[in-house]
């Protein structure tokens, strides 16, 4: 059985996992591994990192690890197996939940405030890459998330769309703005689940991702921070329109 280059595993967990503050280890750990499975950052019927590098990244014990990961077995969000292979890996997703479903979650959610406070965030992001600059390295992580995106099929997409964004994000150089980033792009994640993949969208969105990543490359803070006030708007208007 193959399992992901440590080395690609571990960029696409950093702007989430961090060392959880002191008194809160449980929950924040609990917080950061239910963003990882919710994100797709560990797509289903794959591996999450050992328990031992995750109690490292964590800052926590491996006993309050192992409670973390009960609490997700039980939810059923992840198994636990034994062997040569084992590992807990994520349980893949077995049904799209519908309309209903959305407007279930939009019950418990504002989203006029999850998607205002998403473009703030993400906005200055994108400004921020572009006025301070990417090195050679940071400007390839962002190529290659783009590239991944192109490639992606529609059952993958939202995984990897999911994934530039926290690396546009990652980059800008503030841990804090990344937290907040990924935990309301979770939020969204639940809601544009509940909605179907349309290819014409998804072309649109390609586009935009393109723009952006060569407004940042080329240092245009202005254009960067238009193409993604632009996008986040797209995002927006396709939630409100299956809402109402």
């Amino acid at each position: 059985m193959s399992q992901p280059d440590p080395h690609v595993l571990n960029d696409r967990l950093t702007p989430v996992l961090r060392p959880v503050r002191a008194g809160n280890g449980f929950e924040e750990a609990l917080e950061q591994i239910l963003q990882v499975v919710r994100l797709g950052l560990v797509p289903g019927g794959e591996r999450l990192p050992a328990e031992r590098e995750l109690a490292e990244r964590l800052g926590i014990s491996r006993v309050t690890l192992r409670e973390v990961l009960k609490v997700l077995q039980d939810q059923g969000l992840v198994e636990s197996r034994r062997g040569r292979y084992g590992g807990t890996f994520v349980v893949p997703r077995t049904e799209t939940p519908g309309a209903d479903e959305l407007r279930r979650r939009i019950e418990e959610v504002d989203v006029e405030d999850v998607l205002r406070f998403r473009e703030v965030l993400e906005v200055g992001a994108a400004g921020l890459c572009a006025q301070h600059g990417l090195d050679e390295k940071q400007a390839q992580r962002l190529r290659v998330a783009l590239a991944r995106t192109h490639d992606a099929p529609l059952t993958d997409y939202r995984r990897l769309d999911t994934m530039l964004h926290l690396t546009l994000a990652e980059l800008c150089g503030s841990p804090s703005l990344t937290a907040q980033y990924a935990a309301v792009r979770a939020t969204v994640n639940d809601l544009l689940d509940c909605i179907p993949l349309l290819v014409r969208n998804l072309e649109h969105s390609q586009q935009q991702h393109t723009a952006l990543v060569e407004a940042v490359l080329d240092g245009d803070a202005d254009g960067a921070r238009e193409m993604m006030r632009e996008h986040c708007a797209g995002t927006a208007a396709l939630l409100r329109g299956f809402l109402t």
